[in-house]
């Protein structure tokens, strides 16, 4: 059974939620209304996953993820509102710590839940096997076992980005990213290292709603030397850039004749995740030699981007899988392990240092 804490201030919404999972017979629940009952339940419930409401009185889902994640680490998957404002918040929660997240319909829930039901589960159940990085916020931990009164210190202000080149030559190849569940924190751990002057340009499919990937490259933007971008129009494809595919949407590549182009194109239902990670590889090697890609499957559950990268190789390409020592999900780089298409596989901390090497 499936220790599940479900934690939110509406008395609806606590009784919806039920209501999915009891019907699936393998979840054992309990129910807290705001951050301060969560904590409560935490050592006596000892739940395996936890589903956290953003807004709440008292204590909102936030502080209340801060300190689970210090003071008992579980898997979280936060339940967010379908505005900019709340993917904001929702990508604060991911870099505190949460595995997923699953976005609130616009309108009234109760007319909803039969669709956003499903998906729910599959979220929940993913992340009750998900594997928390053991070294996250550790000094946090160890602070909150000697003196538990004391509250985690601010993080040190992050350095100024460097200077940051524009290249309008046609690059020589470029980097193909497909990642899912946990999919944030690990494109951060993974584009912060790269320098600003890093020779390919990146393009990063990434399962997610359109509301979020807009500040997801924002936040990416802030945060690393390489300038990231939303990919909403055609635009060429630059040296030291990277394109996020918008959410809802499929990241496919393109020619022109100055060179190879990025743009966003409409979802097709052969492709059954978004933006699709299959699709954008085929794109791209449809106009480039596999020799010219690399690919790089890290964290997600499912199998988009196994099939596609597995031809990538077998066609000259390379290719990057995520250990599965630090994927949150070892879905997608498991599958491409599986398969055999995977050239490398190795932990999240060290794709960067691989790319580096390879492009040396």
């Amino acid at each position: 059974m499936i220790r599940l804490l479900v934690v939110d201030d509406s008395a609806l919404m606590r009784r919806l939620l039920a209501n999915v999972f009891a019907g699936e017979g393998d979840f054992t629940l309990a129910f807290a209304r705001d951050g301060l009952e969560a904590l409560a339940c935490l050592a006596e419930f000892r739940p395996d996953v936890i589903t956290l409401d953003i807004h709440m009185p008292r204590m909102d889902g936030l502080a209340c993820l801060d300190r689970i994640m210090v003071e008992r680490p579980c898997p979280v998957v936060m339940v967010s509102s379908m505005t900019e404002a709340g993917a904001d918040v929702t990508l604060e929660a991911m870099e505190l710590g949460a595995v997923d997240f699953i976005a609130k319909p616009d309108g009234a829930i109760s007319l909803a839940i039969d669709e956003l039901g499903p998906l729910l589960v599959r979220k929940v159940r993913a992340a009750a096997g998900a594997r928390l990085r053991r070294s996250r916020r550790l000094a946090e931990r160890v602070r909150h076992v000697i003196a538990p009164a004391r509250l985690a210190m601010p993080a040190a202000p992050a350095p100024a980005p460097a200077v940051r080149p524009v290249t309008a030559a046609p690059p020589d190849g470029i980097v193909l990213v497909g990642t899912s569940t946990g999919g944030p924190p690990a494109l951060d751990a993974l584009l912060s290292p790269l320098p600003a002057e890093f020779p390919w340009p990146i393009l990063v499919a990434q399962h997610m709603p359109a509301v979020f990937t807009g500040p997801l490259a924002r936040r990416l933007d802030g945060l690393c030397a390489l300038t990231v971008q939303e990919v909403v129009r055609p635009v060429p494809l630059l040296a030291g850039h990277v394109y996020i595919g918008r959410g809802d949407a499929d990241i496919v590549m393109g020619m022109r004749p100055g060179g190879p182009v990025v743009q966003a194109a409409p979802s097709l239902p052969n492709y059954p995740w978004h933006p699709s990670v299959d699709r954008l590889v085929t794109t791209a090697m449809q106009h480039l030699p596999a020799a010219r890609l690399i690919g790089v499957l890290m964290t997600g559950m499912g199998h988009d981007g196994a099939a596609a990268m597995t031809r990538l190789r077998a066609e000259g390409g390379r290719t990057i899988a995520e250990a599965e020592e630090t994927a949150v999900v070892w879905g997608m780089p498991g599958e491409l392990v599986r398969a055999g298409g995977a050239e490398a596989v190795v932990p999240l901390d060290a794709i960067a240092e691989t790319l580096l090497g390879w492009l040396r």
